[in-house]
């Protein structure tokens, strides 16, 4: 939905800066409750897997929902603060600072959820364990690709747009823009640079035949060491875990 709209955003705005639409304050509105909401729903998604996953995660996880909380803010912490930050700075930036100006940035920013679904596809393979199938190889193939180019490369295109736009060479145009465009795009990237980082590793090891151990073995019990030291708790919700079975998932804009 978020591709959608940007793609009608940006593919009617002629002039960058000055045109507008009328879909992207609606939309933006429409999309903050959704950030709310998701922050509560991570939440219980993992208090409930504390409660039903087994015997062995049962007996390692947090039993009250004080400390299920902390514990989760502890695993969930760039992926809350990205929602938060959604909310608390770039839905009154969007709607108000700009004044109107810009929309079409709006709605490249949007179509950076095109990557998405195969991040989403990814996660859910991994949760039923499917490493080892084809579909799994091929959707990871096409998580990195996409996520490259919708997330990574979404800035410095941004640059080379405002550069053409402004007739003025890319490598000068951090220098002419205000300084706060400058932190806000920085501030923006470094998480998907992050995240970025965290899928390659997982492609690494996935192209380079590691994942062929992956394949479902029958469930033992878990040694006294995992137990204690909580890595039988479920995975993060954004997915992005530096563990050989799970490097996809992603964040949302």
């Amino acid at each position: 939905m978020a591709s959608s709209a940007g793609y009608i955003i940006a593919s009617s705005c002629e002039d960058i800066i000055e045109d507008q639409h009328w879909l992207t304050s609606t939309y933006i509105m429409f999309a903050v409750p959704y950030f709310v909401y998701d922050i509560y729903a991570m939440f219980m998604c993992y208090w409930y897997k504390l409660r039903v996953k087994g015997h062995e995660e049962a007996s390692a996880a947090p039993q009250h929902m004080s400390s299920a909380l902390t514990s989760y803010l502890r695993r969930e912490f760039l992926m809350v603060l990205h929602h938060v930050v959604m909310v608390t700075v770039c839905f009154p930036v969007s709607v108000f600072w700009r004044q109107g100006k810009g929309d079409y940035f709006q709605g490249i920013m949007f179509m950076a959820e095109l990557s998405t679904p195969s991040v989403c596809l990814g996660k859910i393979l991994i949760q039923y364990k499917q490493q080892h199938t084809l579909l799994h190889k091929v959707n990871g193939a096409l998580m990195l690709i996409t996520f490259f180019i919708c997330r990574v490369l979404l800035f410095p295109y941004l640059y080379y747009v405002y550069g053409r736009y402004a007739s003025i060479p890319f490598h000068m145009v951090p220098f002419t823009v205000p300084w706060h465009c400058n932190l806000g795009a920085a501030l923006l990237m470094a998480p998907q640079l992050y995240w970025f980082s965290l899928i390659c590793r997982g492609a690494l090891r996935l192209f380079t035949g590691s994942s062929r151990s992956q394949r479902p073995r029958p469930p033992t019990a878990a040694p006294k060491e995992q137990q204690t030291d909580g890595s039988a708790l479920p995975q993060p919700a954004n997915g992005y875990s530096t563990r050989s079975t799970d490097h996809c998932h992603s964040n949302k804009m």
